[in-house]
């Protein structure tokens, strides 16, 4: 059974259709690609995955379940987290609270228990401080879990949002330009990160990129869109000498 199955996904805005009759299928443990130019749609994808928008046609299940049209809370418990291109961290919080956040969905404790902090609210903290030390120390941030997080260097951020986006425990994590910013290092550094996650997690991974050399480094498979509509999908390898995707994204 695939993780995530895709049919006919829709979605307009004023009149103008923003994402036509969009398909995936993405196997578990699969690190695929949604690639194409400003504008293509692919974020919209995100939303519509992730609860923000509702589609107009068309089906989402994950891992067997269908959550078309779920609220963004829902879809986050039954499996599908995400980070953004624009890091959206508690950058006043630390790095451990940070985590804690994500951490809330599975860890849950009564409002009566944490106003009083009665011992089922320490009990609860205890094991949220545990666990988001673990996450961490995998990420290798465990010694600046007291930093604040905008204290952080830009490619550790990144780390950061993606062991929050873990600590909800996901099925699926989608990963939105996740080397936006970053220089040749960070990339690479990176792209061990996710490679990391996905084995070490036993994680499926969808992520939108502009960077070529990332894409083409780690991903699978790929699919492009343009103006909302799929142009081309399969390995990876394929799609990038496809010439139709040479001309409507890369430019060439």
């Amino acid at each position: 059974m695939a993780m995530l199955d895709v049919k006919n996904l829709s979605i307009s805005f004023g009149g103008l259709k923003a994402v036509d009759d969009f398909s995936i299928t993405i196997e578990k443990g699969q690190l695929y690609g949604l690639i194409g130019p400003n504008g293509a749609g692919k974020t919209t994808i995100f939303n519509l995955l992730t609860g923000v928008y509702k589609p107009d046609g068309g089906r989402i299940l994950l891992d067997g379940k269908d959550i078309t049209g779920h609220k963004a809370i829902q879809i986050n418990q039954a499996g599908i987290a995400r980070t953004f291109q624009n890091i959206r961290l508690f950058k006043e919080l630390s790095v451990l609270d940070n985590v804690k956040v994500g951490l809330h969905n599975h860890h849950k404790y009564s409002t009566l228990s944490g106003i009083l902090r009665l011992p089922s609210y320490y009990k609860v903290e205890k094991e949220m401080d545990e666990r988001a030390m673990e996450l961490l120390k995998v990420f290798d941030l465990d010694k600046e879990f007291d930093y604040k997080a905008s204290n952080l260097p830009y490619g550790k951020q990144r780390k950061l949002e993606i062991a929050r986006a873990l600590a909800t425990e996901p099925k699926l994590l989608l990963l939105d330009e996740p080397a936006a910013g970053m220089n040749p290092n960070e990339t690479a550094e990176l792209m061990k990160t996710i490679r990391f996650v996905r084995d070490h997690f036993d994680m499926t991974v969808l992520l939108i990129e502009h960077d070529m050399k990332l894409v083409s480094g780690i991903c699978e498979r790929l699919t492009v869109l343009n103006f909302g509509h799929m142009l081309a999908e399969g390995p990876t390898s394929e799609v990038l000498s496809n010439p139709e995707v040479i001309k409507a994204y890369l430019g060439e």
